[in-house]
């Protein structure tokens, strides 16, 4: 974590610049506005701002929003003065702390709104063999391509890896492909130059040269656009980057690690992926179970986000009852661990009693997640399921088999290699079946014509 303190808090705030070194994050001074801006484009970046309540804080977010600089601000003063705190949050600040400090506070304010307690929790053995992989390639630099359906946990891994590296005391720095404007992109990933574009209105340092020494994790890469994606492989295999109106190259050292909730080898068919990018970026593969075949993780997950969110607020820790462990463990889970957790969230919040019960594991409508309704496609392949199955029922394995062959004969306009091929029997096995159908008077479809008139066979 880094944190920029901004103002003249310094005295103020050594407890919590002590809090967060002790908790191996780097500290930055800045006296006002204009020193913090120049910090934060010149490279040495910062996940959380502490603001001195006296400056013009309208003024530090305006400017953070026009150079698309995304950082969370939290106001100090040494008042408790309610409107204080309430013009600092109609600013832009995402928290106000007085001071001085309680460190307790600033302890929570720190992991709260610099999310940076990410905790990777896992049981089942699927899970396991990827964290073992990922322990195995930690202390190298080879690239890593992450994939996995949305929610599983993907950035939770990159930074597992990234803590397990020679890189750990250096940057982690993440930018969403998917999230920022194509036009803009290029400037976030390589910075720009003075005056390179309207809105430049200084130099400005990107992410590869802000994650030096450390690891550049770049999401959903999948959503980059291909001409971008050009100057990307330059970056990694030559390890410069040009800034945008830059006119000489300037040396990276960085780990690339990707992420992906597409198949980029069906990009890659689809032109939409460079190819050879893909070879870069895929020296390793973490490929992420989804939740619903980690069941083992489901239990565990839910216990941890249970004591997670009572402890967020206040209310008594509860263990999960039987009941609702079954209806966790065999619901599908399509949103993964993110909606697992909101749901988790959802229980503690509305539970009563000494466990959380069934009837507190609810959908974000307030049905209960076991009597949902269910989609209508997914209703009707359930009730053609139960339909297929009955019909079934109390006849014999030769009469299904028959059918079987019959029909699939039927649908192939009686092109009996065909027919052998879907019923994945050879065509001296199906010619024997329909010698036998045959000779006790059944019809068969007839070879060649495609005529679906019943005749019987005669060879």
């Amino acid at each position: 974590m880094r944190l920029l303190i901004v103002g003249t808090l310094k005295g103020q705030l050594t407890t919590a610049t002590k809090i967060a070194m002790d908790n191996g994050a780097s500290v930055t001074h800045a006296t006002g506005n204009e020193q913090a801006m120049a910090v934060l484009r010149g490279g040495k970046g910062a996940d959380l701002l502490l603001v001195d309540v006296g400056l013009d804080i309208r003024d530090l977010v305006m400017r953070l929003e026009a150079e698309h600089i995304h950082v969370p601000i939290v106001a100090c003063g040494i008042t408790s003065d309610a409107r204080a705190a309430v013009a600092a949050i109609h600013a832009g600040a995402k928290e106000y702390i007085p001071l001085p400090p309680d460190p307790e506070l600033i302890a929570a304010v720190l992991a709260a709104v610099a999310n940076d307690s990410r905790d990777l929790i896992y049981r089942d053995e699927a899970m396991g063999k990827v964290i073992k992989l990922a322990q195995q390639i930690a202390c190298s630099d080879a690239s890593i391509m992450i994939t996995g359906e949305s929610g599983t946990g993907k950035e939770v891994l990159a930074r597992y890896v990234h803590t397990r590296s020679n890189r750990a005391r250096r940057p982690f720095i993440s930018i969403n492909c998917a999230a920022i404007p194509e036009h803009l992109l290029e400037s976030e990933l390589f910075g720009h130059e003075k005056g390179a574009f309207t809105g430049a209105v200084a130099r400005r340092i990107g992410k590869f040269e802000e994650a030096t020494g450390g690891t550049l994790l770049l999401d959903e890469i999948s959503e980059m656009d291909v001409r971008l994606q050009s100057k990307l492989l330059r970056a990694i295999q030559e390890r410069v980057i040009d800034r945008v109106g830059g006119n000489r190259p300037v040396p990276v050292d960085i780990r690339i690690i990707a992420t992906s909730n597409r198949n980029l080898a069906d990009a890659v068919r689809e032109g939409t992926f460079r190819e050879d990018l893909l070879f870069r970026l895929n020296v390793v593969n973490l490929k992420i179970p989804p939740l619903r075949e980690r069941p083992a993780d489901i239990l565990e997950l839910a216990q941890h986000f249970a004591k997670k969110y009572a402890e967020a607020n206040g209310v008594p820790v509860r263990p999960v009852s039987a009941d609702a462990r079954r209806v966790l463990t065999t619901n599908r889970w399509q949103g993964n661990v993110r909606e697992l957790e909101n749901t988790i969230h959802r229980a503690v919040l509305m539970a009563s009693g000494d466990e959380i019960g069934a009837d507190a594991i609810l959908t974000p409508d307030g049905d209960r997640l076991d009597l949902a309704k269910t989609a209508p496609v997914v209703a009707h392949a359930t009730l053609a399921a139960e339909q297929v199955t009955r019909a079934l029922v109390g006849r014999t394995v030769a009469d299904v088999e028959r059918d079987l062959i019959l029909e699939t004969l039927k649908h192939c306009l009686g092109n009996r290699t065909h027919a052998a091929n879907i019923l994945g029997i050879s065509i001296r096995t199906l010619r024997n079946k329909l010698n036998e159908y045959a000779d006790g008077g059944i019809p068969i479809t007839p070879a060649g014509n495609g005529d679906h008139r019943a005749v019987v066979a005669t060879a």
